[in-house]
């Protein structure tokens, strides 16, 4: 992944949590704008709050054992704070879960009153998450370029990648792409087609196909004509 296009050192942090932004508040509108008389888009906007909650459990699993073990290691007591957040995180990852439940399990005006339950925890886990993002890409990303080379900050990305199962990357793309800008969009496809097979880069780029509207792919067709760089 092309760094240097984001931030003048490897962030971790940066393109995931807009992956989670985009997907935190196209969720959130979702969920609060649903028709609860309509089972099938009832059950849609279930399903998309699941993927939200999947995706944020396995987040926080991957910066617990990767980024908060690099912290410790070097600066003990250094994700303390973070660590806690996330503990509370995974409680309300929970909770959410639960009333996604309770909303697939009532009908009629029940099931109204269960949507409008899970909208506001949602709002409020969303606020949540929204500052939690930002305390990490300013205070752990300071410890972290404190105490990591680039070269060091890499070798964790590409350990947490390793762990990433197909379907969870799949997930991960479909929501950052939209939330990239043009320029990290292009440098994120040019590095995946560089360096991953390409069965994977034409499933990365079947996503974009799907996820982005006709100018920003266009544009993501310019970008790919360039040549690789070396």
């Amino acid at each position: 992944m092309d760094h240097s296009i984001i931030a003048p050192r490897v962030d971790l942090y940066a393109f995931i949590h807009k992956a989670l932004r985009t997907l935190m508040c196209h969720t959130l509108v979702a969920v609060g704008s649903a028709d609860a008389g309509d089972a099938a888009e009832v059950e849609a906007t279930l399903a998309q709050v699941r993927d939200l909650t999947s995706l944020c459990a396995t987040h926080v699993m991957h910066e617990n054992t990767f980024v908060h073990t690099a912290m410790e290691a070097r600066a003990p007591g250094s994700s303390a704070a973070t660590s806690q957040e996330h503990a509370h995180h995974s409680s309300a990852i929970d909770r959410l879960n639960a009333l996604a439940d309770s909303v697939a399990q009532a009908s009629g005006p029940a099931r109204a009153t269960a949507l409008n339950r899970l909208y506001r925890s949602l709002a409020v886990f969303v606020a949540d998450n929204l500052v939690h993002m930002e305390e990490e890409e300013s205070a752990n990303n300071t410890v972290l370029w404190a105490t990591h080379t680039d070269e060091e900050l890499l070798a964790i990305e590409g350990a947490i990648h390793q762990v990433i199962q197909p379907q969870e990357m799949a997930l991960c793309m479909r929501w950052m792409l939209p939330g990239l800008n043009a320029g990290e969009r292009a440098g994120l496809l040019a590095d995946i087609r560089k360096n991953a097979p390409e069965p994977v880069f034409e499933g990365v780029l079947g996503i974009a196909r799907q996820a982005l509207t006709g100018p920003d792919f266009a544009k993501i067709d310019l970008s790919l004509a360039q040549p690789l760089a070396a």
